[in-house]
């Protein structure tokens, strides 16, 4: 990733509107900042979440608080848990993410 010039900034997540998305079950809650060609969201599953769609954007992605799965196409589950990271770069595996209990999530692609 590339981090074209922008000026030192802070941003107060408290002010940013949210945008609900519904999965195949359950919602993901975003908040949404855009710096140039880089988005930069804090999400919330909420419990009983299942992604409906498989993805193949890169993410780079840090568990806050909850747990989640993620399942790559080709059948493999990875387990991110508070305090984790996972990196995914763009096109590469296709990913699908659930959260039985709910978790929240900084999320920059």
């Amino acid at each position: 990733m590339t981090l074209p010039f922008f000026p030192f900034q802070t941003l107060d997540w408290t002010t940013i509107e949210s945008e609900t998305h519904s999965g195949t079950t359950g919602v993901a809650t975003w908040k949404v900042f855009i710096m140039n060609e880089t988005r930069i969201r804090l999400v919330e599953y909420s419990a009983n979440y299942s992604a409906d769609h498989w993805c193949s954007k890169g993410h780079i992605i840090y568990c806050i608080e909850g747990e989640m799965q993620t399942t790559l196409a080709e059948g493999r589950n990875y387990v991110l848990k508070a305090g984790m990271n996972y990196f995914v770069g763009d096109g590469n595996e296709a990913h699908r993410s659930e959260s039985k209990c709910g978790c929240k999530l900084f999320i920059v692609d």
